[in-house]
C-alpha cells in the first residue's frame, strides 16, 4: 500500500490537540512545538512502512521452505501439495516427471484413475498406479496429511519387487509342472504292473521297469538341480575363500561329465594353471554342467573341446565348445532362465532337467565371474566362463543380484569354426 492509504490523520490531530493543551497548561511554546515535531515525524515514518504480512502468509512461506530443504535429497520421488496443487518437488520427482508439474493440479500431473481418487479424497491414504511413467511399471503412492492445507505425496516403485513375485510364482508353477511329468509316468506304469496282476510278460515287464527307472533318475536328477540352485542362490551374496588350482578341478570335473562311455569324445586343452579363490564343488559343477551339456547336445561323432587359459584382466578362462546343430542368436540370452529349453523334447529324452545354465551362471556370479555364450546354426556352441585370478576378486565389482546381464550373455562375438 502507499503513504496515501495510511496516512495518520487521527495521530496528527490527536497530536495536535495535545501541543494545544500542553501551551494551555503553561509549557512553553518551544517545547510543545518541538513534541510536535517529533510526534509528527514518528507517525510519517510509521505510515511509510509497509504492512506485515499475515501471520498465515508468513507460516506458509516458512513451512514450504523448510520442506524444501528437508525432502530435496530423498531418494523416492516426493510431492508436497497445496489443496492439490504440486508445490513442491523434490530432485527424484522432478527428474522422474519434470519439471512442468510444478504448480499443475497433481490430478492432471499424475493422471491415473487410483491416483485422482486418491488426492479427491482428503484423508491420508495409499494408491497402486500402473504406467505412471513406463507402461510396465508399478507405483505406490502414499498421501500423508501436513495440515488442512499441504499434503504429502511419496512415490515408491514396486515394479522389483513384482517382477520378483512374477519369478517366484512362475518357478513354481514350472517346477510343479516338471516333477508332476515323470512322476505321473512312474504312477502310471507302476499302476500297470499291479493291476495286471504278474499277467505282463517280461519282456514288456521289463520295458515298464526301464521306463520307471529313468523317469526316477529324472526326477532324482530335477531335486537334486533343485537343491543345488537354492544353495547357490542362497550362497551368492559370500565371497568364496578357497585357493583353488583349477587345471586339476578342469580335467578332473569333466573326465567325471564324459564318464567312460563318452571319453572319447572329450578333447583337454589345460594351457595354464591358475589359482583362483572359489568354492571346489561348485566350480565343479560348472564344469561338469557345461560339458555334459555339450556331450548332450553336440554333434555325437563331433568332440568336445575343453580349455583352460589366460584372458587378459588377470583372469582365468574356461571354454567349453562342441560343434552340434547350435541355437539362434535370439534364443542366446534366455539360455539362463530357468526350465528354458531350445528344444523340448531332445532336452528331456537326454535326461536333462533345465536347470544348468541357471546353476552355472549364480556360480559364476558368486565368484564374480563373468558368463558368455556364443552359438552359430549348424557350427556349434561355444561358453567362455571368466574368473578373477587369486587376489582379484576383491577387486571386482559383483554382478547384480538379478542375475547376469543380457549385454553380458552373448557378449562375445567370435564366430564359431
Amino acid at each position: 500500500m502507499g503513504m496515501g492509504q495510511n496516512f495518520p490523520v487521527a495521530g496528527i490531530l490527536l497530536a495536535g490537540m495535545a501541543v494545544v493543551a500542553m501551551i494551555l497548561l503553561g509549557v512553553d511554546a518551544v517545547i510543545a512545538l518541538a513534541v510536535l515535531l517529533v510526534w509528527f515525524g514518528s507517525l510519517l515514518v510509521a505510515a511509510g512502512r509497509p504492512p506485515e504480512p499475515p501471520k498465515a502468509v508468513v507460516r506458509q512461506k516458512l513451512d514450504l521452505d523448510s520442506i524444501r530443504d528437508l525432502i530435496e535429497n530423498f531418494s523416492t520421488p516426493v510431492l508436497i501439495t497445496e489443496r492439490n496443487t504440486i508445490a513442491l518437488a523434490n530432485r527424484a520427482a522432478r527428474t522422474m516427471l519434470g519439471l512442468h508439474m510444478i504448480g499443475q493440479d497433481a490430478r492432471v500431473a499424475l493422471r491415473q484413475p487410483e491416483a485422482i481418487s486418491l488426492l479427491n479424497d482428503s484423508r491420508s491414504g495409499e494408491a497402486i498406479v500402473r504406467g505412471l511413467v513406463r507402461r510396465q511399471d508399478i507405483w505406490q503412492i502414499s498421501r500423508r496429511a501436513i495440515d488442512d492445507r499441504l499434503a504429502m505425496l511419496e512415490l515408491t516403485n514396486q515394479t522389483a519387487e513384482a517382477d520378483i513375485s512374477r519369478a517366484h510364482t512362475d518357478f513354481v508353477a514350472n517346477a510343479s509342472h516338471e516333477l508332476r511329468t515323470p512322476l505321473a509316468a512312474i504312477l502310471g506304469y507302476v499302476e500297470t504292473l499291479r493291476e495286471d496282476d504278474g499277467r505282463v510278460d517280461t519282456p514288456t515287464a521289463q520295458k515298464f521297469l526301464g521306463i520307471i527307472e529313468r523317469e526316477a533318475q529324472r526326477l532324482h536328477a530335477l531335486v537334486s538341480d533343485l537343491m543345488s540352485l537354492s544353495r547357490v542362490e542362497a550362497e551368492k551374496h559370500e565371497l568364496p575363500t578357497e585357493r583353488i588350482e583349477l587345471a586339476s578341478l578342469v580335467e578332473r570335473a569333466a573326465r567325471d561329465a564324459a564318464g567312460s562311455a563318452r571319453m572319447d569324445r572329450l578333447d583337454l586343452e589345460l594351457a595354464a594353471q591358475p589359482c583362483v579363490l572359489g568354492d571346489l564343488h561348485q566350480l565343479e559343477q560348472v564344469v561338469r554342467n557345461l560339458v555334459d551339456n555339450a556331450l548332450k547336445y553336440g554333434a555325437h561323432d563331433q568332440a568336445v573341446t575343453v580349455t583352460l587359459d589366460l584372458a587378459p584382466g588377470d583372469q582365468a578362462r574356461i571354454t567349453v565348445s562342441d560343434e552340434g546343430e547350435g541355437v539362434s542368436p535370439e534364443q542366446i540370452p534366455h539360455l539362463t532362465r530357468r526350465f528354458y529349453r531350445t528344444d523340448p523334447g531332445r532336452s528331456r529324452a537326454s535326461g536333462g532337467t533345465g536347470l544348468g545354465l541357471a546353476i552355472v551362471k549364480h556360480i559364476v556370479e558368486r565368484h564374480r565371474g563373468r558368463l558368455d555364450i556364443t552359438s552359430e546354426r549348424g557350427k556349434g556352441t561355444r561358453v567362455v566362463v571368466r574368473i578373477p585370478l587369486a587376489g582379484q576378486q576383491n577387486e571386482v565389482e559383483g554382478a547384480s543380484e538379478d542375475g547376469l546381464s543380457e549385454d553380458a550373455i552373448g557378449a562375445e562375438t567370435q564366430e564359431l569354426s
